[in-house]
């Protein structure tokens, strides 16, 4: 551009801000003539007073910090959504809702209610720069719905990292260069009933007989041979243990009374086991470590934590498809059972998945997406991190199952004989199958390895949301003692954590795991579809999104069917969902068979109740606090606060001229921090409530 045509062009600007002024010296907004005047001095490439920075070597947001790189982003949005569940919690509900089919209302939930969620998220967490509290802001009425996933977080990282411990201390117990501990009946944790005793005996030339002992057949009278179906001359062929219906497997044993000391009751906690609570200290200990330096150090870690998974399954697939009868657990973990599609439960297993799979509505993915540069494409992001996701989750059930038709096959026994639901096919299971793998030590320390590196990924996602929410509320007080908020977090998630590594830890670890978060999470992604797309407006919010990636993407045609999505579908089908979830209840178990006593459910339900219930508790105080008739209340609690948008000034104008341009106007005002905004309550305006219900 020619001096000439940049000075008409500068000129041009300053002219439409002139006549955008009222009366007072103000834009609508509260923007100051003054500052309008400083941007065009500031986008005249000539001006003495404009600075340039190299933004690949310099955080764009000096005050909050930004990703070092857009691959720290990446890999942490994989570590984070990626994580054990997919290991363990995809497979089995695969299997048990379907096989194969199950992949049709996965997917259907994966692009009807994720990937919009997932999109959602990670563009409202980066145009405002603020953790999952602040950024409702932009909707004060909702400010509930951020509370609420903090809440679930901070309790999820509780017993999260009691399950990372329990993996450091398998870890610790692989690293052997004999058996593995979970092999064989003859330690101290075994019982009478232990199922490899009955082979023992066997292969000693004896049966088992009813009394669970172990007879030589030679000393046995003809009576009692043909009692157990033994020939004259000792063939066995057709005995069968009188006792199979009691018998527990030895890495059942090991993890319930070797690992856990299982109580056997939730509320018998018995003596804290010392050797889970140092792991439990050093699984803390290793997420102070990886998040004192904030993203700068957790986006580093996050390239092992993200990547090392991926060859260990790798690893395990070579290995897996090489065994006998692998072949046996693949087909039966890929086929399909049409007949299953019909239950409505099916579909809200794939619905509650989707959303354990990808983290939505957790508030980790505003915490991660609000530490980007305000430019970054977060569309393509949020297409690229939900498919790496759930292609992973196949690949593991492709990965787990080869082990497991090798285990079915060695044991003779059907594969569904040899699945454990969720952490048993974690700690009991797979453990198992490893165990009969030459070199087993090795198997176990890297399916173990990759288990910890999983979870930490995940573990450092959630505590980051917990921590950065607390500072983005506090930020003149803790931004600058943000690692001391993270050591006093990580203090009490540790002392809160003590309860879980005690006689009756593992159903401390059960109950939160099934009522902390649930359906609470189905709310929460409902609220952000209701709260951005109908009260802040979808054509407000496109415009947000136009300002951080281009007009060539908003503008296609396609496009607008996120704005179809987020208003209508995405809301309809968690609904339904909902709907079916509540009225197909089940109530939570602690295990087969076993129920937990009523006070448990109690619990379970505060918890989810805790949660929640800040959703209405905030939505009463927003009104309460308001001023004049209940319509200027409502008016008021939907409106944006002047403090809402994006974190720099630069930005905040730029979003400003695009949204005057594309007919909407920007929540918020151009100069929050002046002292016509220093109150952090926002009066009801009629100038710009209307805009906030387009």
């Amino acid at each position: 551009m020619s001096p000439s045509e940049k000075e008409k062009s500068l000129q041009t600007e300053s002219n439409d801000m002139d006549n955008r002024f009222v009366d007072d010296g103000t834009t609508n907004n509260g923007t100051t003539k003054a500052a309008l005047a400083n941007h065009v001095a500031l986008v005249n490439d000539d001006s003495p007073h404009k600075t340039k920075v190299d933004s690949s070597n310099t955080d764009e947001n000096q005050e909050r910090g930004n990703w070092s790189n857009h691959l720290d982003f990446m890999l942490s949005c994989v570590s984070y959504a990626v994580g054990l569940g997919n290991v363990w919690r995809f497979p089995y509900l695969c299997f048990s809702n379907g096989g194969g089919a199950f992949l049709i209302p996965y997917i259907i939930m994966l692009v009807f209610a994720g990937m919009p969620l997932f999109f959602l998220e990670l563009s409202f967490g980066q145009y405002g720069s603020s953790g999952p509290i602040s950024c409702w802001r932009s909707v004060p009425l909702f400010r509930g719905v951020g509370y609420g996933m903090v809440i679930v977080s901070a309790l999820v990282a509780v017993y999260y990292n009691v399950i990372i411990c329990y993996t450091i201390f398998y870890i610790i117990k692989s690293m052997t260069t004999g058996l593995l501990p979970w092999v064989g009946c003859n330690h101290d944790w075994n019982s009478p009933f232990c199922s490899t005793l009955v082979q023992d005996c066997l292969d000693s030339d004896g049966i088992v007989t009813q009394e669970n002992e172990c007879i030589p057949i030679v000393n046995m009278t003809s009576a009692e041979m043909m009692q157990y179906n033994i020939t004259a001359d000792g063939n066995i062929t057709n005995y069968k243990d009188p006792l199979m219906h009691l018998r527990v497997r030895p890495s059942e044993e090991y993890y319930r009374q070797g690992v856990l000391h299982d109580s056997g009751d939730i509320f018998s906690s018995g003596y804290v086991i010392w050797q889970l609570a140092l792991c439990l200290l050093l699984a803390w200990f290793l997420v102070f470590i990886c998040l004192a330096k904030g993203v700068k150090s957790s986006g580093k870690v996050v390239y092992f934590t993200a990547i090392f998974p991926y060859v260990v399954l790798f690893i395990l697939l070579i290995r897996g498809v090489t065994l006998d009868g692998y072949m046996d657990g693949v087909e039966f973990f890929i086929t399909p059972k049409w007949e299953l599609l019909k239950h409505p439960k099916v579909w809200k297993d794939a619905a509650v998945q989707i959303f354990y799979s990808l983290s939505a509505s957790w508030g980790g993915l505003i915490t991660l997406s609000s530490y980007n540069k305000f430019h970054n494409n977060c569309f393509r992001d949020a297409m690229i991190v939900p498919v790496i996701n759930c292609a992973t989750s196949i690949f593991a059930g492709f990965v787990i199952f080869s082990i497991m038709g090798n285990m079915a096959y060695e044991l003779k026994v059907p594969v569904s004989e040899v699945v454990d639901e969720e952490f048993g096919l974690a700690f009991i299971a797979y453990p198992e199958a490893v165990a009969r793998l030459p070199i087993s030590p090795l198997w176990s320390l890297l399916f173990f390895f990759m288990l910890l590196t999983l979870g930490l990924g995940s573990q450092l996602c959630i505590v980051e949301t917990v921590v950065t929410s607390i500072v983005d509320e506090f930020p003149r007080y803790l931004r600058s003692r943000k690692v001391w908020v993270l050591a006093v977090y990580a203090t009490l998630g540790f002392l809160l954590g003590l309860n879980c590594v005690t006689q009756a830890g593992n159903y401390w670890v059960i109950l939160m795991d099934k009522y902390a978060a649930d359906f609470a999470l189905l709310i929460f992604g409902l609220c952000e579809c209701i709260g951005m797309g109908w009260f802040y407006g979808v054509r407000r919010f496109f415009n947000d999104i136009r300002t951080m990636i281009s007009d060539r993407l908003v503008d296609n045609v396609f496009f607008k069917w996120w704005g179809v999505l987020w208003c209508a579908l995405t809301p309809a089908i968690l609904s339904f969902v909902l709907l079916f979830n509540w009225i197909d209840w089940e109530v939570p178990m602690a295990g087969e068979n076993k129920p937990f006593p009523p006070g448990a459910h109690v619990i379970g339900w505060i918890m989810i109740m805790s949660s929640i219930s800040a959703i209405p508790a905030c939505m009463i105080y927003e009104l309460i606090k308001a001023d004049g008739s209940l319509r200027d209340r409502f008016r008021q609690a939907t409106t944006s606060h002047p403090s809402w948008g994006p974190a720099l000034k630069s930005h905040r104008l730029e979003a400003m001229n695009v949204h005057k341009s594309h007919g909407t106007e920007m929540g918020g005002v151009l100069e929050p921090d002046s002292d016509k905004y220093a109150d952090n309550d926002v009066k009801y305006s009629p100038a710009n409530a209307d805009e906030s219900m387009v």
